[in-house]
């Protein structure tokens, strides 16, 4: 991993390989530098498969904060190839700040619903996470629409995280752009009233409180289902993991809200062809399904199983609202949020 700030010439040369680029061969083959908001262990199963199909090495750097602007600081000379971030939001803001480029890759728009992808080439989504619901297991819930969840009879059952994360901004985004701002502020107002306690914590809590039945009823993302019920999180988040049913929500006339995780192309990057390659092998059957059991997503590729923990929440249908769409109300949702008094 990319530790500091150098010059390009010795970023290149401190860069720590990734496991994906320890073999001998990797150097003659090219690299890629890829600069992530996630941690990189997360992804390295892949990339070291990656390495081994093409002798490409991968060079990884962990940036928590600050990703569009340490590369507009470091311009022409950035050694950054690809940018991956999780949430639409941050891709868009990534674009926005012109630190990517439009690419054309027929793999990737193949793999690639129009709807999860930049109309211009600038990012494309490689994981889905959906916006589903954890309910309490005598609740029997087979099916539900967002727009239900500000229904009275929720009323003193429902946990949420802040109205503010960029989960849940995304999420009343979308609702915002379908249904107008006078309804979703309604809306909002309908699940502050239906709160079971202050809106806060993170999406995993909704399942402990759950558990310590202090609520019947939130909105969480599938991709922490597989992390509890798998052990990954440890034996207290498993047992929360075991006391919940999962529900696939779904829009009135749409589908289940999901945001992504995702990359582009950054705009100055030095070994172009190199990571265009390493994000069409992202896209693969092969690498889909290593994605899916890597980090209990779903695989943005038709046909892909996801990780048998996610299978068995049943069939994703994704609201075909374009995620650029979506992105377009971020700033108003989050403006709704405050003027309902959400978080307060």
């Amino acid at each position: 991993m990319i530790t500091a700030r150098r010059p390009r010439h010795a970023l290149l040369i401190a860069a720590l390989v990734c496991a994906t680029a320890l073999s001998t061969g990797a150097a003659s083959a090219g690299e890629v530098n890829i600069y992530l908001t996630r941690e990189p262990g997360l992804i390295e199963p892949l990339l070291k498969v990656f390495t081994e199909k093409t002798g490409i090495a991968v060079n990884t750097l962990f940036l928590k904060d600050g990703m569009a602007e340490r590369v507009a600081a470091e311009g022409a000379n950035s050694p950054a190839d690809m940018l991956m971030a999780v949430d639409i939001g941050n891709l868009v803001d990534l674009t926005e700040k012109g630190v990517t480029q439009p690419i054309r890759s027929e793999v990737l728009e193949a793999a690639i619903p129009a709807n999860l992808r930049d109309v211009d080439g600038n990012w494309f989504a490689l994981s889905l996470r959906a916006r589903v619901l954890y309910t309490a297991r005598e609740l029997e819930l087979e099916s539900i629409n967002y727009e239900d969840l500000a229904d009275p009879r929720w009323k003193g059952h429902l946990c949420i995280r802040s109205g503010q994360h960029p989960y849940n901004t995304a999420l009343f985004a979308a609702y915002l752009a379908k249904h107008g701002e006078a309804a979703t502020e309604e809306w909002l107002n309908g699940l502050k009233a239906n709160l079971a306690r202050r809106s806060g914590g993170g999406d995993r809590d909704v399942a402990r409180d759950i558990l310590g039945e202090i609520c019947d009823i939130g909105p969480a993302n599938s991709y922490y289902v597989g992390l509890m019920r798998s052990g990954a999180g440890g034996p207290e988040q498993e047992q929360w993991g075991a006391a919940i049913d999962v529900v696939l929500p779904t829009f009135v006339d749409g589908g289940t809200h999901v945001n992504i995780s995702g990359a582009a192309i950054a705009r100055n990057a030095p070994n172009k062809a190199a990571a265009i390659k390493l994000l069409e092998f992202l896209v693969s059957d092969e690498g889909q399904k290593l994605y899916a059991d890597a980090n209990y997503e779903y695989p943005v590729k038709a046909g892909v199983a996801p990780n048998d923990i996610i299978a068995a929440l049943g069939r994703l249908d994704v609201d075909p609202l374009s995620l650029d769409e979506i992105a377009k109300y971020r700033k108003a949702a989050s403006e709704l949020v405050d003027k309902t008094g959400f978080d307060n």
